[in-house]
């Protein structure tokens, strides 16, 4: 079988699995991380396997070595919005016009970071410091109009005070210029419950990763873990359905699915129809 061939008949099976689930995929989308591998080898074929998922919103940011104009012209003809960019921190401290020009680029309204840089054990130090780069980044954002967001990890839940460094940051970070993208595995893998974190800071997750775990794996409060954890939503010990039953009473705005196992390509579809039997 020739490779166009093969290309063509997967495509109409990523298509036939989601053709139940048009109304989801308005509302359910993808961090384009999860297939981070196939972009190395094909972004156009990618692009259009993701397309035929039903998806329609992303969060990405990169162009995978396409300049940025050509990658652009393949998110428009496979009808894909870019509704969040990533940046880094120190991005973020030291030159945040530039995550504004990114997300103009490619006309996301969020801008999210997913790790603040520190030693072995993450301290209050580096929260309170985190906490002001936040504050800064988040105003010049928001007079661009766009949101940031902070993506946590599950090293911020160490104890401090009479809670966790994550109740620190969430206090002093301003709602009006900072908030949070929930990844619920990421809850979850340090012993921490999701449903519970979204009812105690209602309206601070406007973007949430889904992301389910193999049951049986040992948490840690470190921000790593084996990505072939991973597994379809639903089954997993997460809790994805009460998680989306809450989150959707909670300020969630947006949800993508990320999925950084080796078998992301198969497994995003099986969530998708997963997430549609939720009610």
């Amino acid at each position: 079988m020739s490779y166009n061939i093969f290309k063509k008949r997967a495509i109409l099976f990523l298509s036939l699995i989601v053709l139940t689930i048009p109304a989801l995929a308005q509302t359910i989308g993808v961090q384009l991380y999860s297939f981070r591998n196939q972009f190395k080898t094909d972004v156009p074929g990618t692009l259009e396997k993701i397309a035929a998922m039903g998806i329609k919103e992303v969060e990405g940011g990169d162009s995978y070595g396409m300049p940025v104009a050509d990658f652009k012209a393949l998110l428009k003809k496979h009808d894909l919005k870019v509704v969040s960019v990533g940046a880094d921190f120190r991005q973020l401290s030291e030159n945040p016009d530039k995550a504004v020009e990114t997300a103009k680029t490619y006309g996301a309204k969020y801008v999210m970071v997913a790790w603040i840089p520190h030693g072995e054990s993450f301290t209050i130090e580096d929260a309170k410091n985190a906490v002001e780069v936040f504050n800064k980044a988040g105003r010049i954002l928001k007079e661009n109009g766009i949101s940031l967001c902070y993506h946590a990890h599950g090293y911020e839940f160490l104890p401090y005070e009479n809670g966790t460094i994550f109740d620190y940051m969430a206090k002093h970070m301003n709602p009006a210029y900072a908030n949070f993208e929930m990844d619920v595995f990421w809850v979850k893998h340090p012993g921490y419950d999701p449903v519970a974190l979204l009812k105690k800071y209602p309206n601070r997750f406007p973007l949430m990763h889904l992301k389910d775990r193999l049951p049986g794996t040992e948490g840690n409060q470190k921000g790593h873990a084996d990505v072939e954890t991973n597994v379809v939503l639903g089954a997993g010990d997460v809790g994805i359905a009460e998680i989306m039953r809450v989150a959707k009473k909670l300020g969630v705005k947006h949800y993508f699915i990320e999925d950084e196992s080796s078998r992301s390509m198969e497994q995003v579809p099986q969530s998708l129809a997963f997430l549609k039997t939720v009610k």
